[in-house]
């Protein structure tokens, strides 16, 4: 009973917190629970009083609305087998077999299994993918290419820090004094360690520039040299054989690989960091139509990418929950990372 008093006490602490705040968001933050679980505490407060704030009793497995255990792994495993699919197209493909479970109830039980989410399945599928034993189907091959762009470059591996860069450029945003804002970005394919440069104006200029300022000095520290450079087919990076992009690649020992024909997405890697830049970085550091001068744009980028490269977890393939700094370091300890190989029913062509 004491146990149960305290826990009851710690509840109307919450709600006396907020009272005298006045500020329900201030009182959840202190105490370190969602503002769900804030109106919980309160309505029950309010309809039952102190004896609504006692922890309520499991329901027991044999209660009569659990669904049965064969039913609920049919419904985890059919999440599996199509990723794409919500509580309510399992409910109704359920239906087709007979079994009646609401698409609420779905939810829950995918929530209790970890894969209540796409980000959730995505995750899950991918460690699937990394043992020898398992078999993906075309379908989930497909799905999991479109939640990781680095999935689909599973079959060009990268042995070692700087033996394969992507360099590409993108726009970030507008600015009002300055107009179109682009990014210059490298990216290594051995880790996702990346590189980036904000920058208006000529975009062979800065390439160079962030080659010879950022990404040269980091190998070099290291004892690496970057063997190759991926690039897309525009003209920051081709052109005459005076061309400066092509002329440092020359002086540096550089070899320069280019993709053919006229893709919009250079390589599943350098995607995935383009997405993650706009996502991340871009709505806080750079709203659109800002008068923020690109010093301090430039700034904010490399506090970001320490963020990105340094501290940041990246999970999926191929880091698998590493951060790019730590997978370069451990190869320096180990050696390449094992990585497991996936088997399909067919082997997807996608362009």
């Amino acid at each position: 009973m004491e146990g149960e008093d305290k826990v009851v006490q710690e509840k109307l602490s919450v709600l006396e917190l907020a009272n005298t705040l006045g500020n329900v968001s201030e009182a959840c933050r202190q105490k370190k629970i969602s503002r769900a679980q804030f109106y919980n505490y309160r309505r029950r407060f309010e309809n039952y009083g102190l004896e609504g704030l006692k922890n309520r009793p499991t329901i027991h497995e044999s209660h009569p609305s659990t669904t049965p255990k064969a039913v609920a792994k049919r419904i985890v495993e059919l999440s599996y087998q199509h990723p794409a699919w919500g509580r309510l197209r399992l409910s109704k493909h359920l239906a087709l077999m007979g079994i009646s479970v609401s698409g609420p109830t779905i939810q829950k039980i995918l929530r209790r299994h970890r894969v209540g989410t796409r980000n959730d399945r995505w995750l899950t599928l991918e460690e699937r993918a990394q043992e020898a034993s398992t078999q993906l189907s075309l379908e989930q091959m497909k799905w999991l290419e479109g939640q990781n762009p680095c999935f689909r470059e599973r079959h060009q591996e990268s042995s070692h820090p700087g033996e394969l860069l992507c360099q590409g450029t993108f726009y970030i945003g507008h600015s009002q004094e300055l107009g179109a804002v682009q990014m210059q970005a490298v990216v290594d394919l051995y880790g996702s360690y990346a590189f980036g440069r904000v920058h208006t104006g000529a975009a062979s200029d800065h390439a160079v520039l962030l080659l010879n300022n950022k990404v040269i000095p980091f190998y070099t520290e290291r004892g690496l040299k970057p063997k190759a450079i991926l690039t897309g087919s525009g003209r920051e990076y081709n052109g005459k054989k005076m061309h400066p992009y092509s002329l440092y690649l020359n002086l540096v020992g550089i070899e320069h690989q280019k993709i053919r024909g006229k893709k919009t997405q250079i390589h599943g890697f350098f995607e995935r960091f383009r997405r993650t830049v706009l996502d991340e970085f871009v709505p806080r550091a750079f709203p659109q139509n800002s008068n923020t001068p690109l010093k301090t744009v430039q700034a904010n980028l490399e506090g970001w990418l320490t963020h990105y490269n340094m501290e940041r977890p990246h999970y999926g393939y191929r880091n698998m929950g590493q951060r790019p700094i730590e997978f370069i370091e451990n190869y320096f300890k180990q050696g390449p990372p094992r990585q497991g190989t996936a088997t399909v029913e067919e082997e997807p062509r996608y362009p």
